[in-house]
């Protein structure tokens, strides 16, 4: 996720250009850049970095001209650097290209391009198109344009300016948002409506597959075949605060509204254009590297760590190698038995947790293969070891974790298949069907979301107990203790979970009449168990409520209310299920009273041990 800006009229573009970008910084904060056309040049000025460090970079040396864009970058291809950083220009230097998604057949396009004499100076996905567009340029500026929309697949926003059309830019989007701000003798483009919303409130909002050409009297748009789109002017009519969050009340609801994205963009280049297989081009594992280690640990911290219980879950039902998970603040104090016969996988949202960074450096020191599951290109994490899976979710900027959360499922999930893949543990049928499944959640995750008026009836029903018990069985269980943290951190209610198994080993003093009990009852493997253990609870007056499948009319007659999700592969399930219990965690939070984005005592990144 990164943030776009676009500027073409009468006034200095690159005042916009920054303006809009400050407003946009939390789409993206790793590098920044503009491009503007002063006249007769293109002038290109970027920075890794804050976007402090693009102003301390330009100075009072301001360009100059009255069409330009402008970037603020979360990196997916390529490292944080001046050379990665957005816009992107082509080998004369006439197309300058700024892009928000990934392109997914990228690396075929630059061995072309390669091969035709083109010269590249980054390690993004995003270069391919400014030498694309300077390819198949012909002097038909939005021609060539199409031309390029052809030749990429993948999920992007697109903003391209052209020295040889000096009085336009283009756009275009698919899977990524983009806007057009209307003013008077000047346009704007951006990737959210913070970064318009001070210059004006009027907009068009693009659809998929639209193509707009932008000058600063007029705005044409037409769809893929060239057939012009007739628009609505969309009023904005909320404040500049609200508009940074999407028009969402806070930060965490507008990213667990974003996981369905965040799911489809990082399975992205991952599965075969056919279906077949899981492809991790990252990794290149065989299988004499999948038997050169004998032992998996999983080592991370709070939600990361509850990610990796899934995970172990995983690998060990699909690729069948022993797993083990461990709390990064305890693994490295109680001697490990490491050596380079394990693998080590480190998962981090920030890639900057302390703990976890100390485990991973212990194992190297001990002769591990290392593995990082991170959401931040070259973060600490990622530079440190030995291979690196990042999530593409982009920032996350609450507190509370939701969209990093799901994407550590499915990036652990796709790790497991492919595992299984190369050992030949699941039968090719298998792997198709899961594939199959895999490749409808994100759809399921949106359906999920679009019911949420039960949630919070019950997070106005029950916010105000002081105690939340959470139980499961199996992968349940797993996705409970995660439900039960994001409780505990946004509302500050105690909640507990528990394997539903155990509740006879102690915990059922605890349930008296009108306590709330999460049940979570998808697994189909121990679902007549799991039924007897909420029975256990009902018999104590608490009041239940399910999490089950559709399609599970069972479950009703033994509970108080059911959520109910998408039926899926229950090993899929935890990817939908968790999302209910996010949003139960979020209105219980709002019931309350509670700062949801920043909770009392918390820090987004834990950096000190």
């Amino acid at each position: 996720m990164c943030g776009i800006v676009g500027y073409v009229g009468n006034k200095e573009a690159a005042v916009f250009l920054l303006e809009g970008l400050s407003k946009l910084e939390y789409r993206g904060y790793d590098s920044a850049g503009i491009a503007v056309y002063d006249g007769s040049e293109i002038r290109v000025e970027k920075s890794v970095g804050r976007l402090a460090a693009l102003k301390d970079k330009i100075g009072s040396n301001m360009p100059k001209g009255s069409l330009g864009i402008g970037h603020t970058r979360w990196a997916t291809h390529g490292r944080p650097s001046d050379s990665n950083a957005h816009p992107h220009a082509d080998c004369s230097g006439d197309f300058v290209v700024v892009h928000n998604g990934i392109i997914e057949n990228y690396l075929n396009l630059k061995e072309e391009l390669i091969e035709k004499g083109h010269a590249f100076r980054s390690e993004t996905d995003t270069e391919v198109v400014a030498h694309l567009l300077e390819e198949v340029y012909h002097g038909d500026f939005e021609a060539a344009v199409r031309d390029v929309l052809r030749r990429i697949d993948g999920s992007y926003s697109l903003v391209f300016l052209s020295k040889k059309h000096p009085d336009r830019l283009i756009c275009t989007k698919q899977d990524n948002p983009l806007v057009i701000g209307l003013g008077e003798g000047e346009n704007f483009i951006a990737s959210d409506i913070p970064a318009i919303i001070q210059r004006t409130r009027r907009t068009f909002i693009m659809n998929d597959g639209e193509v707009a050409v932008v000058t600063k009297d007029s705005v044409t748009i037409t769809n893929r075949r060239g057939e012009p789109v007739q628009k609505k002017v969309f009023e904005v009519n909320w404040n500049a605060e609200a508009a940074e969050k999407g028009g969402y009340e806070h930060f965490m609801l507008k990213e667990i509204h974003e996981q369905p994205k965040a799911v489809r963009d990082t399975m992205s280049q991952r599965i075969a254009k056919d279906g077949s297989a899981i492809v991790i081009d990252e990794l290149k594992w065989d299988a004499a590297f999948l038997n050169s280690f004998n032992k998996i640990y999983i080592v991370a911290c709070g939600t990361a760590y509850h990610a990796g219980m899934v995970g172990k879950y995983y690998i060990e039902k699909l690729a069948r190698v022993l797993v083990e998970v461990d709390v990064a603040s305890e693994f490295r104090y109680r001697d490990p038995i490491v050596d380079e016969n394990t693998l080590l996988i480190v998962v981090s949202q920030s890639g900057e947790t302390s703990d976890t960074l100390a485990a991973l450096k212990e194992s190297k020191r001990l002769g591990a293969k290392t593995l990082a599951i991170t959401n931040v290109v070259g973060s600490s994490i990622a530079r440190e070891a030995d291979q690196v899976l990042y999530t593409w979710a982009g920032p996350e900027i609450a507190v509370a974790s939701t969209k990093a959360y799901t994407t550590q499922l499915i990036l652990f999930f796709m790790l497991a298949l492919y595992m299984a893949e190369i050992k030949k543990t699941v039968s090719p049928e298998r792997v198709k069907e899961l594939i199959k499944l895999l490749k409808q959640i994100p759809a399921q995750v949106s359906e999920t979301l679009s019911d949420v008026d039960p949630i919070k009836t019950f997070a106005r029903q029950y916010g105000f107990n002081e105690d939340v018990f959470y139980i499961g069985r199996s992968l349940d269980y797993d996705v409970a203790l995660e439900g039960s943290l994001k409780l505990k951190e946004v509302s500050y209610i105690h909640a507990e979970a528990y394997a539903a198994g155990e509740l006879k080993h102690g915990t059922l003093a605890l349930i008296v009449e009108g306590v709330p009990v999460i049940a979570l009852a998808t697994q189909k493997s121990v679902y007549e168990k799991t039924l007897s253990n909420i029975k256990e609870v009902k018999a104590r007056d608490a009041v239940v409520i399910g999490i089950a499948a559709e399609g599970d009319e069972e479950l009703e007659k033994y509970v108080d209310h059911v959520i109910k999700v998408p039926e899926t592969d229950e090993l899929l399930i935890p990817i939908l299920t968790v999302v209910p219990l996010q949003l139960l965690a979020y209105y219980a939070a709002i019931t309350r009273g509670c700062d949801v984005d920043k909770p009392r005592n918390l820090a987004k990144s834990v950096t000190v041990e």
